[in-house]
C-alpha cells in the first residue's frame, strides 16, 4: 500500500508563525516523499459559530496560503472538505462505531466546551468520528501530529481496529503518527506558556502570515521577555518561557539548532536575538507572503485548484465508501440518474 498522508487545517482567522513551523512548513517537505491530501477542514469549522462569509472566505485563504508556502496542487491534493460528502458519511458510520466514554475523554472537548457542556454541540462532541473519518476515507496511512492531536490519532486507530473487529474485515489500515523532529511549538509572543494562537484576542501575541516587515518587526520587539540575559546552556532555559520560546523561533527560522542558537546569543541581551530574529523572519516570511497576496488576488484561481483537489479527492474515496457499505450490509441500488 502506498504510504499516505492526510492533514487538515481549519478555516477559522488568520494563519499565522505557529501554524506556519509546526504544519504547514512541514507539509511542504512530506510531499517529497509521501502522496499527500492537505484539507481545508470547514466541516470541523462549524462545530462552533461561524459567519457564513466569513467562513466561505476564510477556506479560500488557507488554500491560497498552503500554495503561497510550497505545496503543489497539482502533485498533491488541496480541498476543502464539505465538498466530499463522503467525510460526513464515514463520520456517521463511525459514531456507529465509537463508544460514547471515548469522546468523553477527548481532553479538547472539555477545553473547547468548559463549563457549559450542555450547551455545546453535538458535533464539537463527536469531531474526532469526523476526524477518523477525514484520515480513512482515503485509508491514510500516516499522519502528522502536534501533542494536542495526539489523543484523537488514537481514537481514529481505536475507531478502525473496531470496525475491523466487528465486521471480521480488513479494511482500514491502522494510521501511524508522524512525528516530525522538526516541528516547532510556536507559543505566544505575549505569554510564553500558552499555545500561539489565532484566538487569543491580542494580535501582539502572534506573527500573522499577512503581517509585513514592520509589523513583524514590531511585534518581535514588543515581545514578553525577562530581565536576564540570555543563558549560554538550553538548559538554562528551564523556567524562562519567553526565552526558550525566542530561541526556538530564531533556531527553526535559521535551520539550526536550538543548542547552536544558544551559544549565538550567550551572555546578550534580548534586544540583540529579537534584532537577528526579526530579520530572518521577514526573510523567512516576504517570499511567502508576496505570493499569498498575489493568490488572495486571483480568487478564480484559488477555487479551481479546490475544485480539482474535491475531483480528486472523491475519486479517491468513493471505492473506499462503496467497500464500508458492502462490508456494513448496505443494500446498494442502481440509480436511475446521478444525483447532483
Amino acid at each position: 500500500m502506498n504510504q499516505r498522508i492526510f492533514s487538515g487545517v481549519q478555516p477559522t482567522g488568520n494563519l499565522h508563525l505557529g501554524n506556519y513551523l509546526g504544519a504547514i512548513r512541514n507539509w511542504v517537505k512530506l510531499q517529497d516523499d509521501y502522496e499527500c491530501l492537505f484539507c481545508v477542514v470547514d466541516l470541523h469549522a462549524i462545530t462552533v459559530w461561524q459567519e457564513p462569509e466569513k467562513l466561505r472566505q476564510s477556506t479560500r485563504d488557507v488554500a491560497a496560503a498552503l500554495i503561497a508556502a510550497g505545496v503543489d496542487p497539482k502533485e498533491q491534493i488541496i480541498f476543502n472538505q464539505s465538498q466530499v460528502p463522503g467525510h460526513a458519511e464515514l463520520a456517521w458510520i463511525f459514531n456507529c462505531v465509537a463508544r460514547m466514554g471515548w469522546l468523553g475523554r477527548m481532553t479538547q472537548f472539555k477545553e473547547k466546551a468548559g463549563k457549559d457542556r450542555e450547551n455545546a454541540s453535538v458535533g464539537l462532541f463527536a469531531y474526532p468520528s469526523l476526524m477518523a473519518a477525514d484520515i480513512l476515507l482515503y485509508k491514510g496511512t500516516h499522519v502528522p501530529v502536534g501533542e494536542d492531536q495526539k489523543q484523537h490519532l488514537e481514537l481514529a486507530r481505536d475507531i478502525a481496529q473496531k470496525f475491523n473487529n466487528d465486521f471480521k474485515t480488513e479494511t482500514f489500515p491502522i494510521p501511524e503518527p508522524l512525528i516530525l523532529g522538526t516541528s516547532t511549538r510556536v507559543m505566544s509572543l505575549k505569554d510564553g506558556t500558552k499555545k500561539m494562537s489565532k484566538s487569543d484576542p491580542s494580535d501582539l501575541s502572534r506573527i500573522n502570515m499577512t503581517d509585513d516587515a514592520d509589523t513583524i518587526a514590531r511585534k518581535i520587539k514588543k515581545a514578553k521577555t525577562d530581565p536576564d540575559l540570555l543563558p549560554d546552556t538550553v538548559q538554562g532555559l528551564d523556567g524562562r518561557p519567553e526565552a526558550r520560546n525566542l530561541l526556538g523561533i530564531y533556531a527553526t527560522l535559521a535551520e539550526t539548532t536550538v543548542d547552536q542558537a544558544v551559544q549565538t546569543f550567550a551572555g546578550q541581551q534580548f534586544s540583540a536575538l529579537k534584532t537577528e530574529l526579526s530579520d530572518v523572519a521577514v526573510a523567512n516570511l516576504a517570499p511567502i507572503q508576496d505570493e499569498y497576496r498575489r493568490l488572495l488576488a486571483d480568487k478564480g484561481h484559488v477555487d479551481s485548484v479546490l475544485a480539482d483537489g474535491a475531483e480528486r479527492a472523491r475519486t479517491m474515496a468513493e471505492p473506499v465508501l462503496r467497500e464500508v457499505q458492502d462490508v456494513i450490509g448496505f443494500l446498494r441500488v442502481k440509480l436511475s440518474r446521478k444525483p447532483t
